[in-house]
């Protein structure tokens, strides 16, 4: 089966057993109206809110988006095989769901280390905040995080458009990963392999070497605070993403940080923490301690109600 003349590949998802598949099917369902609904809320509180037009909830909404986004590639199609039975994905469709789950892992993933330059500036240097943090530079920097998660996304599924396949099309896995796919292949992947660890230090490893050096400042900076009410004060306004940071990472190690030729069926679990539940819990991260969230999201949801009276 090579790039010219494959037709299709199958998901297998977490299980073939059909009493499984049911109780899949409504628990994915279930985490992924959450994750939607969640998102869809923090992206209309922040746009409906003046008060919360800040840098801050600017790159949180863009988060928001990423995340929702990120759901809807892989999540509807999983429930749709577990419904159907039909577990087949076209080669083009596996192809176009790489490339949106590459490139927005790696969105999510740049718009994180912009949230933490973004606190390293509020915490560090905060009587220069609104200048440094202007509304140019806030869009130039969601700008670069895109271009950067696009070109990353295209050159990983353009180089997948090389590799040939054979002998199994069965995907034991939940959507179409580049680990997985590399494991079908019976061509040369060096090239593959080479690129994915020199493109993954630039988007990945960069990145959270800056979160790194960024969040060892703040807390330099946190401890110069003579008060302790005036340091958590301060610990508070970054605590939501560093928990959303340590998470995100923490669910990618588990999957990632270890040996192609070991990656098996029990990843899957761990895949299912950062493509399902990360996404949806990060509304509610950011939303459970934040006086501001809380406040936005209250006088949303009670628009419709004094509308009607």
């Amino acid at each position: 089966m090579d790039g010219g003349n494959q037709s299709e590949f199958l998901l297998m998802g977490l299980s073939e057993i059909p009493e499984q598949q049911q109780i899949l099917f409504w628990m994915f369902l279930s985490m992924y109206l959450v994750a939607v609904v969640g998102n869809v809320l923090i992206i209309l509180a922040i746009g409906s809110d003046s008060r919360l037009h800040t840098p801050m909830y600017f790159f949180l909404a863009n988060l928001s988006l990423t995340d929702l986004f990120f759901v809807t590639n892989t999540i509807p199609k999983m429930l749709v095989n577990l419904q159907s039975q039909n577990k087949a994905i076209s080669y083009p469709g596996c192809l176009t769901q790489l490339y949106f789950l590459v490139s927005l892992v790696a969105l999510d993933n740049l718009i994180l280390a912009v949230m933490a330059y973004d606190r390293y500036v509020a915490i560090c240097h905060p009587l220069h905040y609104v200048t440094a943090m202007s509304p140019q530079l806030c869009l130039l920097l969601l700008t670069l995080c895109w271009a950067l998660s696009i070109l990353y996304g295209l050159i990983h599924t353009l180089l997948m458009t090389r590799v040939t396949f054979c002998g199994s099309r069965k995907i034991h896995y939940i959507f179409c990963e580049m680990y997985v796919l590399l494991r079908l292949a019976c061509s040369n992947t060096q090239i593959n392999h080479t690129v994915l660890i020199a493109t993954g230090c630039l988007i990945f490893l960069t990145p959270l070497g800056f979160m790194i050096m960024s969040y060892v400042r703040i807390v330099r900076a946190i401890l110069r605070i003579p008060s302790a009410t005036g340091k958590y004060k301060t610990f508070s306004t970054c605590a939501s993403h560093l928990a959303v940071v340590s998470l995100f990472y923490g669910t990618l190690g588990m999957v990632y940080l270890q040996p192609l030729h070991t990656y098996s069926m029990k990843d899957s679990v761990a895949t299912v923490m950062y493509a399902v539940v990360t996404p949806m819990m990060n509304p509610f991260i950011y939303s459970l301690r934040n006086k501001d969230m809380h406040g936005a999201l209250g006088r949303l949801l009670r628009k419709p109600f004094q509308r009607s009276t």
